[in-house]
């Protein structure tokens, strides 16, 4: 219920506060959801109540993430490559709960019952405040920007990205002005509108995504039921 609450809060803001920012606002919350969690000290109603709302903050946080990250893929990568790196970005999360089996492993298990889980909890926050030094420098995405009438700053977040491009060794080539889209400024955005454009304008499209993430999503929690059943029986 944190993730849909998240994403649906933070998704709104999205396009009001720019990518770049919410990524910031978006982990700081899964930050201090997770220090919640791990401050967890006791064991009566009140505390249990505190772990669920722990967990919530920390589960709105996961869910702006997943809206701020993929939005940005959609704007920055084209077409021809994003799917690919839309995979690459959220297959990540495999990778997560690899490092995350290995902590437990290695060091969780190896701790005392009363405080153990307290530290897994925390391992997440710690990981988070590196990234954190990270995405301080990431460009905002051009495209928000001029829909956002904010020319010169998309130009010269262009720019700095052409910038990073050419240190990699990679040419660029020049794009005829025969190929140049026209953008206006976005208004006020709403669900609606939202639904409209999905479900009017890219029906087959809007479907077909909602399929593989609902699917994906009904796998997973299959294969972790699955999993807890096996770890109660051991």
């Amino acid at each position: 219920m944190g993730e849909v609450a998240g994403a649906l809060f933070f998704g709104r803001l999205l396009d009001k506060w720019g990518r770049r920012n919410l990524f910031m606002i978006t982990l700081g919350v899964y930050l201090f959801g997770g220090l919640m969690s791990g401050l967890t000290f006791g064991h009566s109603a009140f505390w249990v109540y505190w772990l669920w709302a722990s967990r919530s903050i920390a589960g709105m946080g996961i869910g702006g993430e997943y809206a701020a990250i993929n939005s940005t893929i959609d704007e920055l990568i084209p077409a021809k490559y994003r799917g690919r790196v839309d995979i690459a970005v959220n297959g990540t999360y495999w990778g997560g709960a690899l490092l995350g089996t290995l902590l437990m492993l290695l060091v969780v298990n190896h701790l005392s019952v009363g405080y153990s889980w307290r530290v897994a909890f925390l391992f997440g926050p710690a990981l988070g405040v590196v990234i954190l030094f990270v995405r301080r420098h990431l460009p905002e995405s051009p495209r928000w920007l001029i829909m956002h009438g904010r020319e010169k700053e998309a130009e010269a977040a262009v720019h700095r990205i052409e910038a990073a491009t050419g240190t990699t060794r990679s040419s660029l080539y020049e794009i005829d002005d025969s190929q140049a889209i026209e953008m206006t400024p976005a208004t006020n955005i709403g669900f609606i509108a939202l639904a409209h454009t999905l479900f009017a304008r890219y029906p087959r499209r809007s479907i077909l995504g909602a399929s593989l993430m609902i699917t994906q999503s009904f796998l997973y929690n299959a294969i972790f039921f699955t999993y807890a059943l096996v770890l109660t029986k051991i």
